[in-house]
């Protein structure tokens, strides 16, 4: 905003903080997407948002809490996703509610290959490596996949005594698949396919006995 100065001077407003903040959240995000993890950087960042690089540090602290402030988007981003799939799932059995989170899941990973890249890969190395609040978030995302395998198992359509452990098992099996096919590593004609099938096997081999 624009205004006049008493001494009839034109100056411009200050931009408040929170919203030059989100400014640079979504000049990181642009950055990230069009050049990667690895152009990533402060200045980029800075030129992207038309502001001074002083002023990424001024207001969140550098690089590390540029990342920090994508990864938290990324998993919330994430958590949605699967939240928002089962509540759209075709059927209204907790199966179809396990498959449509699994789809969500390699939806978003390729849908944002270079979020997923600094979520699960560590492509952006970081000073700081353990930051609370990203861990809460991405804690959070897991725990959307708990609920998911809690459920199915009160209603006896799997096995899971321990839900968080199955809930790590199932998600070391589609995170395994979904960075295959990241790579271009997939040998298989149909990685859709390949991917619902891997769906249906951990189902199978979840199954009360």
């Amino acid at each position: 905003m624009i205004r006049m100065s008493e001494t009839g001077a034109v100056r411009r407003a200050r931009t408040p903080s929170a919203d030059v903040e989100r400014e640079l959240l979504a000049a990181a995000e642009a950055v990230l997407v069009r050049e990667g993890p690895g152009g990533l950087t402060v200045r980029a960042v800075a030129a992207e948002a038309g502001i001074a690089p002083m002023g990424v540090y001024n207001r969140l602290g550098g690089k590390d809490g540029l990342v920090d402030a994508l990864l938290i988007k990324g998993f919330d981003r994430l958590g949605a996703a699967m939240e928002a799939s089962q509540a759209q799932a075709t059927g209204p059995g907790l199966l179809d509610r396990f498959y449509a989170c699994g789809l969500s899941y390699r939806a978003f990973a390729l849908a944002n290959p270079h979020f997923y890249a600094i979520m699960f890969e560590k492509a952006i190395p970081r000073e700081r490596e353990h930051n609370p609040e990203v861990e809460e978030h991405a804690e959070a995302t897991f725990l959307a996949l708990v609920r998911v395998v809690e459920l199915a198992a009160a209603a006896g359509v799997i096995a899971a005594p321990d839900p968080v452990e199955t809930a790590q098992q199932i998600w070391s099996a589609v995170h395994g698949a979904v960075a295959l096919e990241l790579r271009g590593l997939v040998q298989t004609p149909d990685p859709e396919r390949t991917y619902r099938a891997l769906l249906l096997t951990i189902v199978r081999g979840l199954a009360p006995v």
